[in-house]
């Protein structure tokens, strides 16, 4: 095992490496780039034996993927963003092959407005398409959890695509120390892909949900893939289990940060997390009684292992990098769900979203959150979901704003 300071991007090529992948569809997109541009160097210097090639379209790219994963090679693709949007279609379509890849999306907010730094709504607009979805907060998460994808999606209950997701910028250029698994060790690991019953041949039909007629047999097929997705809970915390022995390097589903005495918790996903973890501390410093729920695993969603987190607290925190319009934060509609309905009492969960456009979030608001969270408690109602954002920040785009008014009102005068 070396040690290597390594960007998230870096950390995505070496998993792909150290996987073993036998051939890389790709297209360029910020900030993922330097994934492609990393692994063609090493197959262009004889260090990895594969096959890359650049397709026209992200949506060309996902059907390069699957249909080679489908012929039993084991595959790596990457993307972001309006990419991983512009693959939409494909997404559903593979993961309904049952043709199992990894895909590493490194997360940047949608347009418009445009922006070249992160947020979730990118990856959580295909949480519904049948792929799993890992979620890293640390360039070391990035490299351990493609090797674990690879181990979860090609088990054979599952059989499904995993998207890895990492906060691009945040995680896709920043340097951390890394620990790179020797290839034996990962060679033992993760054994070669054996697509046994799945793979196409034209030669050899098998029931296989590509062509279907009527809702009988669809259904059928859907609900397949429904339970197949399910089984990955199980799968999953059986891989993370091997990993650690391996490596070292615990990767659990849900990790929980000082959660035991807790009265209070903050949950929440991604790199920002880190910033939540450091915010514990010193909340705990100043006397409060609160930690950190995060989810390494959203597909499948690790219910009863975050329902069992939460048992006993008073209050929670649901930070979301994301908004869905017109409900609010994903990760806060999810965590409803999952209390919902439950004999023991639920706490009650307050929802926030913030670091859209990769906007930071500072101490000061995860202590401002922290209160707003026992004030709820204390008035037994949860406020409606509220955006992080200063009056600073606002007088700012208001300054803008008098700024566009004032050229259009000389525009028209001119005229």
């Amino acid at each position: 095992m070396s040690r290597k300071l390594l960007t998230g991007n870096g950390a995505a090529a070496w998993g792909a490496r150290l996987a073993r992948v036998d051939y890389i569809p790709a297209f360029p997109i910020t900030p993922q780039t330097e994934i492609i541009e990393t692994l063609e160097h090493w197959i262009g210097s004889d260090q990895m034996p594969a096959r890359l090639v650049t397709l026209e379209s992200e949506h060309s790219m996902i059907t390069a993927a699957g249909a080679a994963a489908a012929t039993g090679v084991r595959v790596f693709s990457a993307t972001s963003s309006q990419g991983l949007l512009y693959s939409m279609e494909m997404l559903y379509t593979v993961a309904g092959w049952r043709a199992p890849f990894v895909l590493i999306n490194v997360s940047r907010g949608l347009s418009a407005p445009i922006t070249l730094e992160p947020d979730h709504n990118d990856v959580l607009a295909a949480r519904d398409c049948g792929f799993l979805q890992l979620h890293c907060s640390t360039c070391q998460e990035v490299l351990d959890s493609m090797l674990i994808a690879y181990r979860l999606g090609e088990d054979l209950r599952v059989r499904l695509p995993v998207i890895v997701n990492q906060d691009g910028f945040y995680l896709s250029f920043t340097r951390e120390p890394v620990e790179i698994p020797d290839r034996k060790t990962m060679e033992a690991f993760l054994p070669p892909y054996d697509p046994e019953n799945m793979q196409f041949r034209a030669s050899m039909p098998v029931s296989h949900a590509v062509a279907v007629l009527g809702g009988g047999p669809y259904s059928y097929f859907r609900y397949e893939t429904h339970l197949a997705s399910l089984q990955a809970l199980e799968v999953y915390d059986e891989v993370a289990s091997e990993f650690e022995k391996a490596t070292g390097r615990a990767n659990p589903a849900m990790e929980c940060y000082r959660t035991n005495d807790a009265e209070y918790v903050f949950v929440m996903m991604g790199a920002f997390a880190t910033k939540a973890r450091q915010a514990v501390d010193q909340l705990r410093e100043a006397g409060w009684s609160i930690g950190l729920v995060r989810p390494r695993l959203f597909r499948p969603f690790p219910e009863e292992k975050i329902r069992q987190a939460l048992v006993g607290k008073k209050g929670v925190a649901v930070i979301d990098q994301n908004i869905s319009f017109g409900r609010g934060g994903v990760l806060h509609t999810e965590l409803a769900s999952a209390i919902l309905g439950k004999s023991d009492k639920p706490p009650l969960l307050v929802s926030f979203i913030g670091g859209l456009g990769g906007r930071d979030i500072s101490a000061e608001e995860f202590y401002e959150m922290a209160k707003v969270t026992k004030q709820a408690v204390a008035d037994g109602k949860a406020p409606e979901p509220r955006l992080l954002y200063t009056e600073t920040e606002l007088r700012e785009v208001r300054k803008l704003q008098d700024i566009a008014c004032v050229e259009r009102h000389e525009l028209e005068n001119e005229r």
